[in-house]
């Protein structure tokens, strides 16, 4: 037996509809709705979205997500002005034991770790 995948449940926050559109301009589409949940996907990486709100939660909440070019993600999340749009915050590119990465702290206040593979 092997395990396939993993997919967590990642809380929206209050605007699920801002969070959904949040991540398909980062260039996630979506496969699945159904009553508060939507199935993202970009690439081989994929989430739930699910329409739920509890700050304390999302705020200890952490993903790690490979990326190919940190550089390039950055700039695209930059171009595009996501963080104008909807609120979030972006860091700097910083050195890490695993990798090089840059932190995206969405709507709803997780914080994603793209990391350089």
């Amino acid at each position: 037996m092997k395990l396939l995948s993993l997919e967590p449940f990642v809380p929206s926050g209050i605007n699920f509809e801002a969070s959904k559109q949040f991540f398909q301009e980062l260039g996630f589409h979506i496969n699945w709705e159904a009553d508060g949940y939507a199935g993202l996907q970009r690439d081989e990486c994929r989430f739930i979205l699910q329409q739920f709100e509890n700050e304390a939660f999302a705020q200890n909440f952490m993903l790690s997500v490979k990326v190919s070019n940190v550089e390039e993600f950055r700039s695209s999340v930059l171009d595009k002005q996501l963080p104008e749009k909807y609120g979030i915050r972006i860091g700097q590119i910083t050195p890490q034991p695993y990798g090089r990465e840059v932190n995206v702290i969405n709507i709803a206040r997780v914080c994603w770790h793209f990391v350089e593979q």
